[in-house]
C-alpha cells in the first residue's frame, strides 16, 4: 500500500521540481547576466561571481531537462491527452525539423561567443560570426529545443509548459543587453541598431 501511495506522489513531486528548477534556472541566469552592474559594487570579482551563477543556472537547467524526461513516465492526472493524437514518427519528424536548425544556431552562438558563453570577462569584446546578424543566437537556438524535446517525449503537457520559456528567454536577453550597454557603451548601442534581436537582420 505504501509503495502505491508513493507512486501516486511521484508526478506531483516531479512537477514541483520542474517548477522550482525553472524558477532557479531563471534567477541564477539573470544574476549571471549583470557583471558590469555588479562590478560597481564589488569590483572585478563580479565577473567570477557571475560565472559561478551561470554554472549554477546550467545545473538547474539540466535538472529541468531531467524532469521533462521523468514527466513522460509520471504524468500528472490532468484532463489532457498523455500523448499527441498522431503517430509518434510524426512527432519525431517534427522534432528533427525544429531541432536540427535550432541546435545549429545555438551551437554557432556558443562557438562564436567562446568561453564567455559561460564565463563573462571584463575585457571581453563584441562577438563576430553569427552575432553579426543575431544578438542572441544561443537563446533563439535553444528556445525551440524545448518543443523538440516535448515532441520526442510525446507530451502535450510539456509542449504547453514550454510556452513559459518564451518570456523567460526574452527577459534573459533583455537583462544581458542592459549589462552589455554598460560594458560597451555607444559601441553596443550602434550594434543593436544594426543587428536583429531574435530575427536575423543584415547589418548596415
Amino acid at each position: 500500500m505504501e509503495s502505491i501511495q508513493w507512486d501516486e506522489q511521484i508526478p506531483y513531486i516531479n512537477f514541483g521540481v520542474m517548477v522550482l528548477s525553472t524558477l532557479l534556472m531563471t534567477i541564477f541566469y539573470l544574476l549571471s547576466s549583470r557583471p558590469a552592474q555588479l562590478e560597481k559594487k564589488i569590483g572585478e570579482v563580479a565577473y567570477q561571481r557571475c560565472g559561478r551563477y551561470r554554472m549554477i543556472a546550467s545545473v538547474f537547467e539540466l535538472i529541468l531537462i531531467g524532469t521533462y524526461v521523468a514527466y513522460s513516465y509520471y504524468p500528472l492526472p490532468l484532463p489532457l491527452p498523455e500523448t499527441f493524437p498522431w503517430d509518434y514518427w510524426l512527432s519525431v519528424a517534427w522534432a528533427l525539423i525544429i531541432g536540427i536548425p535550432a541546435g545549429y544556431i545555438m551551437l554557432r552562438g556558443v562557438i562564436d561567443a567562446g568561453e564567455e558563453s559561460m564565463l563573462p570577462r571584463k575585457k571581453g569584446k563584441l562577438f563576430g560570426g553569427i552575432y553579426k546578424k543575431l544578438r542572441h543566437p544561443q537563446a533563439i537556438g535553444e528556445l525551440p529545443l524545448w518543443w523538440s524535446m516535448s515532441l520526442l517525449l510525446n507530451s502535450p503537457f510539456l509542449a504547453l509548459y514550454s510556452i513559459i520559456m518564451i518570456p523567460i528567454f526574452i527577459m534573459m536577453a533583455k537583462f544581458e543587453e542592459k549589462d552589455l550597454e554598460i560594458r560597451f557603451g555607444k559601441k553596443y548601442l550602434t550594434y543593436k541598431e544594426n543587428t536583429g534581436f531574435f530575427i536575423p537582420k543584415k547589418a548596415e
